[in-house]
């Protein structure tokens, strides 16, 4: 695939960087592209997510609108290239349990469901329960079923690839793909002391859930210990 850059204004040669196991994901000097399946709304629906996550002491990039005033332009984003070195979730605990507060009353982003939404609806986001075989789908609903009716904003990805923290100690938060209104424990279960039996099962339910077209492989590896006696 080749970007538009003319519509944001960029030139040179992209340049491959690292992650991305679902889409591409360029550099172009200070700049990065990615491939993305979102709509507009739900990519417009990060702007204010952006502002509260400053609000907490978390440096966004927020995506920029092309020459053409839209966020997505051929299956593209763009937003500032952010540097800085892998952070484990846990060292910004504070700051995202503060974002799972002031967040709190955004509403669902285009096009995705909750885990508590999808005990009823088939599909949201990358999930469609419905390519899913009909017993694990059950387990799954089991294991979202056992948690609150507790939701608010999550970025859903919380891994220390997606935590940067440069020179200054600046936190840049990136690669908010998964980005949802859902229960905080998708954020939460990244720290150990978080990992309660049911927030552990409720969480590899979601992974499962959510890779199970664009990443079969390990869908099917985390299933297979999903379902085990």
């Amino acid at each position: 695939m080749t970007p538009p850059l003319g519509a944001w204004g960029l030139t040179g040669q992209p340049v491959p960087l690292p992650g991305g196991h679902r889409n591409a994901v360029l550099r172009v000097g200070q700049h990065v592209l990615k491939s993305t399946r979102r709509s507009e709304a739900a990519i417009g629906w990060l702007l204010p997510v952006a502002r509260h996550a400053e609000v907490c002491g978390l440096k966004v990039p927020a995506p920029l609108r092309s020459s053409l005033n839209t966020f997505v332009v051929d299956g593209w984003i763009c937003e500032p290239f952010c540097a800085g070195g892998p952070t484990p979730p846990k060292a910004i605990a504070d700051k995202i349990t503060h974002l799972h507060s002031t967040a709190a009353d955004l509403p669902q982003r285009d096009g995705f469901a909750s885990a508590r939404d999808l005990l009823t609806a088939q599909s949201g986001g990358d999930i469609d329960l419905a390519e899913m075989p009909p017993d694990l789908v059950v387990q799954l609903r089991a294991a979202w079923s056992a948690i609150s009716l507790e939701t608010t904003h999550v970025h859903g990805d919380l891994n220390p690839n997606n935590i940067l923290t440069d020179t200054d100690g600046t936190v840049t938060l990136i690669d908010w793909d998964e980005a949802r209104r859902d229960h905080p424990l998708f954020d939460t279960a990244t720290w150990s002391e978080a990992q309660t039996p049911i927030i552990k099962r409720a969480a590899l339910a979601w992974e499962i859930a959510c890779s199970w077209l664009l990443e079969p492989a390990h869908a099917r590896m985390l299933a297979s210990s999903f379902t085990s006696p």
